[in-house]
């Protein structure tokens, strides 16, 4: 069996995946939230909020993973799935960073700044620009599309590695207890 994941990438992974889950499930429902209304404001502001507050520990995320090594794959893994995997969270990686990455420059080109959780505003330091605003909020979207995808792929290894292969490659992901080593 392979080494395991330190209980700092463990935690920030499964913290990350309930947030970002509960950010694409919020972004799918303000779809359905009437614009210009004072709900939509109220749940564009908390999505905007989350959205920092993620993006922010996504870059941690991604500087602890850059400055602590993964474990390594277990040696009974075809090369065609150490390539997948690779692949997979590197486009994780890339989509978790775009996405508000591109949510907040888009803000940033409206006429609308940010009320952080209502605690201070973040107004925009750009100017109001509705091409500029609908570029970032395009890719936006779109990288919305593909970080679900890759999450269905990703979840889809785990069970395959996890019920199939059991390999325990989805223990790697899992806290540490007191007996292991």
């Amino acid at each position: 069996m392979s080494g395991r994941y330190d209980n700092v990438a463990v935690a920030l992974h499964w913290i990350l995946v309930i947030g970002i889950l509960c950010q694409i499930a919020l972004g799918l429902y303000l779809g359905e939230v009437p614009r210009n209304t004072p709900a939509r404001t109220v749940w564009v502001n908390f999505h905007k909020s989350v959205g920092i507050t993620l993006g922010l520990l996504i870059l941690f995320r991604l500087c602890w993973r850059l400055t602590h090594r993964a474990p390594a794959l277990p040696a009974t893994m075809p090369a065609w799935e150490r390539v997948a995997a690779r692949a997979n969270h590197a486009l994780l990686y890339a989509c978790m960073v775009g996405m508000p990455a591109a949510g907040y420059l888009a803000t940033n080109f409206s006429k609308f700044g940010i009320k952080y959780f209502n605690l201070f505003e973040l107004p925009p330091w750009g100017y109001e620009d509705k091409q500029i605003y609908a570029l970032f909020n395009g890719t936006h979207k779109v990288l919305a599309v593909v970080l679900m995808t890759l999450i269905a792929i990703h979840v889809l290894a785990a069970l395959k590695h996890a019920a199939i292969d059991r390999d325990g490659v989805v223990r790697r992901m899992w806290f540490a207890g007191r007996n292991t080593a």
